[in-house]
């Protein structure tokens, strides 16, 4: 019986599955690809819309001057003739550059600030440091020039001073521009005939540096003091104003005549300080003999603390150094003590040499008859000499010059202004004219 039931369950399961099977076979095979189709319709017509697609990209991307109108061929010359290439811009500029550095060289160089005396914190207040005068046009620029004399401008302010120039340069002789100068202060003057050639500054106060040793070797060969006399250097010399170094140590022993020399030729602070404190009444008596000198010779702008020129309160003016480089070349050894290029002494069991500090002494081109230079950072690199040149002794002082070499090139710059006038000119004005000038005669005349 259950053999029979189960060949009738599976004769109805077949009649039931059978039926169901034979329909899926015959589904359409379109029905099963459809979504296949589809997706490859969609492809090529994405194909087909992609060129308009980016015709339409390029279209919003491009900058509306292409929708302008059509730019024909002489609109194009025209407009490049209204718009200068690069390489003509480029041009063009070259001439304002270049009056833009004539402007600049007729100014001449900048003022020179206190930047020293800032920097070592010490305000210059009797004598603020000077400015370079405002340059003036060239057909309104002064011009100083031999054989015509003027006055020195009076009084100083704490925004500099003009330059006081001859008023009326002798026809045809060379100008000389003093903003070519380096140096703030400067003064060349003939010290036979009073003319002076050229002023910068020259009645400004300012500190004067080892310019002081001049007045202090005046005094020690005025006093007599005898030269062969053995001197001692002592800690007291040593410096505690700048903290300056010497090859003299305390217990060394010279000759006042070799720290006479040391002192002039090589600018030896600790020989220089000797020399005062072995004159008669010590230091103190003898800073008030250098003033009472320094009046005595018309030098009514200068004071002396200390007989060395380390402290900026020792200060003059170009004009009041012109008097001591005068009084300093009447004395035949001061000239040839300062002059010389260098010196050897023997201090112990050594030998020190000791070179000039003023270069121009071994320049043949230059006959210098006395010199002295100075430098401290208040005071900048100054130079006095007496030289002769053109046929005629000329005084040179030259002031706070900020470069190392500059007032050597000063100096330069004057030895040959002062050739090229060829003769030699004398002044022009009667003899007692410049006893008609400002300021009073004691200011100009170069007499003790």
């Amino acid at each position: 019986m259950f053999p029979v039931f189960r060949a009738a369950l599976r004769r109805a399961l077949w009649s039931l599955v059978l039926p169901l099977g034979l329909g899926l076979a015959a589904l359409p095979p379109v029905q099963a690809a459809a979504p296949l189709q589809a997706a490859e319709a969609r492809a090529k017509d994405a194909k087909r819309a992609a060129p308009a697609r980016r015709s339409e990209v390029k279209a919003k991307r491009k900058k509306p001057e292409a929708k302008a109108k059509r730019v024909t061929g002489g609109e194009r010359k025209a407009e490049a003739r209204r718009s200068p290439r690069k390489g003509q811009l480029r041009s063009a500029g070259k001439p304002r550059a270049k009056a833009a550095s004539a402007t600049a060289r007729r100014a001449g160089p900048p003022a020179p600030a206190d930047a020293k005396a800032a920097k070592s914190g010490q305000a210059l207040t009797l004598t603020p440091r000077l400015a370079q005068p405002p340059a003036a046009p060239r057909a309104e620029r002064p011009a100083a020039a031999g054989g015509a004399a003027a006055g020195l401008a009076a009084g100083a302010s704490a925004s500099g001073l003009a330059a006081a120039l001859p008023a009326a340069p002798e026809p045809g002789l060379p100008q000389f521009d003093l903003h070519a100068l380096k140096s703030s202060a400067a003064l060349v003057i003939d010290p036979q005939t009073q003319e002076v050639l050229l002023a910068k500054n020259a009645e400004a106060v300012v500190p004067i540096a080892s310019l002081t040793k001049l007045m202090t070797s005046l005094l020690v060969l005025e006093a007599g003091q005898p030269l062969d006399e053995v001197l001692s250097i002592s800690t007291e010399d040593i410096d505690t104003e700048k903290g300056s170094s010497s090859r003299l140590q305390p217990g060394a022993q010279l000759s006042r005549g070799e720290m006479l020399h040391l002192a002039l030729m090589s600018s030896e602070n600790r020989a220089a300080n000797a020399l005062g404190r072995h004159y008669p009444g010590g230091l103190p008596s003898f800073v008030r003999a250098m003033n009472a000198r320094a009046l005595a010779l018309g030098m009514l702008d200068t004071r002396f603390v200390e007989p060395t020129g380390l402290s900026s309160a020792n200060q003059s003016s170009a004009r009041d150094l012109a008097l001591l480089v005068r009084a300093a070349a009447d004395q035949p050894l001061m000239r040839v003590l300062s002059t010389s290029q260098e010196h050897r002494v023997a201090v112990g069991k050594r030998e020190l040499q000791y070179r000039n500090t003023n270069g121009l002494v071994r320049n043949p081109a230059w006959e210098v008859v006395l010199q002295k230079t100075g430098y401290i950072a208040e005071a900048g690199r100054c130079l006095v000499m007496q030289t002769r040149m053109a046929g005629r002794d000329l005084i040179m002082v030259f002031l706070d010059s900020a470069g190392k070499y500059s007032r050597i090139g000063d100096a330069e710059r004057v030895r040959r202004w002062v050739e090229s006038q060829v003769p030699s000119r004398r002044s022009s004005l009667e003899p007692d004219a410049v006893d008609r000038l400002d300021p009073p005669p004691v200011a100009l005349r170069l007499t003790s």
